[in-house]
């Protein structure tokens, strides 16, 4: 295989992955659509269309990181602890037909990024180079701005998915969470183009 064909399946291997990262909360949104009015009965009890997405959320997200992995050959540990989050917390708001649960799962996602970070900061280390080292060319000052922000970032989303969760509506919690997230890691990079700017490293 040449150079070109090469860096075309790279290309589509990286498009294939970001589908699949995305594809789950996706479904999850038009599922919501689609079944958020109705309730189930099953073996008596009855749980309403948010508990029944979330319990088939689980396995979509599991097979979407099996086929990342058998692709990719890896995951991230993010990706790893969002899915053990996932299985741990969509499993609780199945079991006790709580969707309390699932709103959590954000909170403690953010909370754990958040606090890991803080963590490689207090020892004067970027966890987040470890993660994105190859994908964002920084200098080590530029690296350890940006950590600090992705850290006060995580933090504040945390807190953002606490305030939406418990005071407004389901239907605002899953707009929330489909595409006020996806709004913002948009803009904070975008906030970041001064930084890459002064702190890229193009040798690396």
């Amino acid at each position: 295989m040449n150079d070109g064909d090469g860096k075309v399946s790279e290309h589509k291997n990286k498009g294939l992955v970001t589908a699949l990262e995305m594809g789950p909360i996706v479904l999850f949104f038009v599922a919501y659509l689609l079944l958020r009015d109705r309730v189930f009965v099953i073996g008596g009890t009855e749980y309403s269309g948010f508990i029944l997405i979330t319990a088939g959320f689980i396995p979509v997200l599991a097979l979407s990181m099996l086929a990342i992995w058998r692709i990719t050959g890896t995951l991230s540990r993010m990706q790893v602890a969002t899915l053990v989050l996932v299985v741990v917390f969509g499993g609780l708001t199945v079991w006790f037909n709580d969707e309390r649960f699932f709103k959590m799962k954000p909170t403690l996602i953010y909370l754990l990024f958040g606090g890991i970070l803080l963590v490689g900061l207090l020892r004067g280390q970027s966890y987040l180079r470890m993660v994105m080292g190859e994908l964002i060319p920084l200098d080590q000052a530029g690296w350890m701005i940006l950590t600090r922000r992705f850290c006060a970032f995580f933090f504040g989303l945390a807190l953002l998915n606490e305030v939406v969760w418990r005071t407004m509506s389901t239907d605002a919690w899953v707009n929330f969470k489909t595409f006020g997230l996806t709004a913002a890691i948009f803009v904070f990079f975008i906030a970041q183009g001064k930084l890459f700017r002064e702190h890229g490293n193009e040798k690396e």
